[in-house]
């Protein structure tokens, strides 16, 4: 099946054309202008942008966590990232305490056998080295194509570890290849003022910002940094929201070390005000690290235009209000954490980052493509339009007004952060390995299509033969 995509402003990290795109099956044949070539489909571009399909980071499909499960799962979650132009994204396999992390993968794999839509990749969070996996099972992880351990350093007696378990993690990776991924914040810190507060009668949904302060994130994110540094090991930070993870960020990278962050798109929109809603309305945006005072959107914005931040993820990890927001009605800590976001990433950065002009659209695809492809393990196969990428193809329509909405998003969450925000810019359609997944407001594959992607260690590229 070939396709030809005719007209098109040809947008990547470093390009910015009008020209043609030619798909010869699965991948990307030729670039150009005017091409005189026959193809079985020609999509006419003309007065559209052409893009690479999306890559997100950060999601948790089909994720116990706080006493239920992430509502959606593979295919709920993947359909709702390829109505956002997301074609790629890399899941976390959490690994149950006593589970080795074979154990562990092959639990999160049979939850995706058969449910894809798009392709996506596998982290291994660490959680418990004593009981369950070993320090020589973890270094075979990048063998199976999974190239990245994540550790949290909060949420202490559920997923936290110890500076021990974080170090010598840090040290498997310096040796395997792998890139370290650090939910930063300070766990022991947090869970006392938790405590506090709770004994103190202080149980509506702002205290879980009010005991999460800027300060513990930003303690926690230089912590994980210099560690990282003693080991040997690239460290990515996750999720940052505030100046105080920021700030350390930026002197490292400054100084030229292996390290790497994201923010993600609630933090550029969602203040700590929203907590504050009556009626507890303000469960539906406890997250972590919990939104910010209002201030930190302009730093992170800064960081994002600068590359002191990489990549913009979703951290998509979303949960009914009514039903499991609710658990936590009377009890702040008990709220799971998690929001929806998977089809607005695009959305919201093209139309308040490129069409308010913060960012340019070459540095939007970087952040929401290239960046994270490159980081983890799936450049050039993903996250750019080049001959012998995947022909991972967004045709967004720049022009076209799109109004968000629970009522017609695609994540099974009853309600959307950016309810009502009309932007102006949606995909038209998306192409994955060079068949049309979207179009015309319909789905067009059936769950199965996507495959697992065994990514490329770290700095190095994916080459064909490497997905299955």
């Amino acid at each position: 099946m070939s396709t030809l995509i005719k007209g098109g402003r040809v947008i990547t990290a470093a390009d910015d054309y009008v020209g043609d795109v030619l798909i010869e099956g699965e991948r990307i044949a030729l670039l150009g202008e005017s091409l005189d070539v026959d193809a079985d489909r020609v999509i006419d571009a003309t007065g559209k942008y052409v893009l690479p399909g999306c890559v997100d980071p950060h999601t948790h499909l089909d994720m116990p966590f706080g006493g239920t499960v992430t509502i959606d799962d593979v295919t709920s979650g993947q359909t709702s990232a390829a109505f956002g132009g997301t074609t790629c994204h890399v899941d976390f396999v959490i690994q149950p305490q006593g589970a080795t992390f074979a154990e562990a993968l092959e639990i999160w794999r049979a939850k995706a056998e058969g449910k894809q839509v798009i392709d996506m990749g596998y982290h291994m969070a660490v959680t418990d080295l004593r009981e369950g996996g070993t320090l020589e099972e973890l270094a075979r992880l990048p063998e199976q194509g999974v190239t990245s351990y994540k550790l949290f350093m909060a949420y202490k007696g559920a997923l936290m570890v110890d500076d021990e378990t974080l170090f010598r993690t840090m040290e498997v990776a310096a040796e395997t290849g792998a890139l370290v991924m650090v939910h930063a914040e300070n766990g022991d810190a947090i869970d006392v003022l938790v405590k506090q507060a709770l004994a103190a009668g202080n149980t509506a949904p702002h205290y879980h910002a009010l005991t999460r302060p800027p300060e513990t994130e930003g303690e926690a994110t230089n912590r994980a940094i210099q560690l990282a540094r003693i080991a040997g090991a690239p460290l990515y930070v996750v999720h940052v929201s505030c100046r105080e993870a920021v700030e350390p960020i930026a002197r490292a990278r400054e100084a030229g070390w292996d390290v790497w962050a994201e923010t993600c798109t609630q933090y550029f929109f969602i203040d700590y005000s929203h907590l504050e809603r009556p009626n507890f309305e303000g469960a539906k945006y406890v997250y972590t690290p919990p939104p910010r005072p209002r201030e930190n959107q302009d730093v992170l914005w800064h960081a994002v235009r600068s590359d002191i931040l990489s990549v913009v993820s979703t951290d998509h990890c979303a949960f009914l209000w009514d039903g499991q927001k609710t658990l936590g009605r009377d009890d702040f800590s008990k709220i799971p954490n998690g929001a929806p976001g998977l089809e607005n990433r695009l959305h919201m950065i093209h139309e308040f980052g490129v069409r308010a002009g913060r960012i340019s659209l070459n540095r939007m695809v970087e952040l929401l493509a290239t960046n994270p492809a490159k980081l983890f393990g799936l450049y050039p196969r993903k996250g750019t339009i080049a001959p012998g990428s995947d022909a991972d193809i967004v045709v967004f329509d720049p022009e076209k007004r799109h109004l968000i909405s629970a009522e017609t998003h695609h994540s099974k969450s009853d309600y959307n952060l950016f309810e009502g925000t009309e932007v102006t810019g949606t995909p038209e359609i998306v192409l994955l390995r060079g068949t049309v997944l979207v179009e015309n407001g319909e789905l067009q594959v059936e769950p199965g299509f996507g495959r697992f992607v065994e990514r490329a260690a770290f700095g190095q590229e994916l080459l064909p033969a490497a997905t299955r």
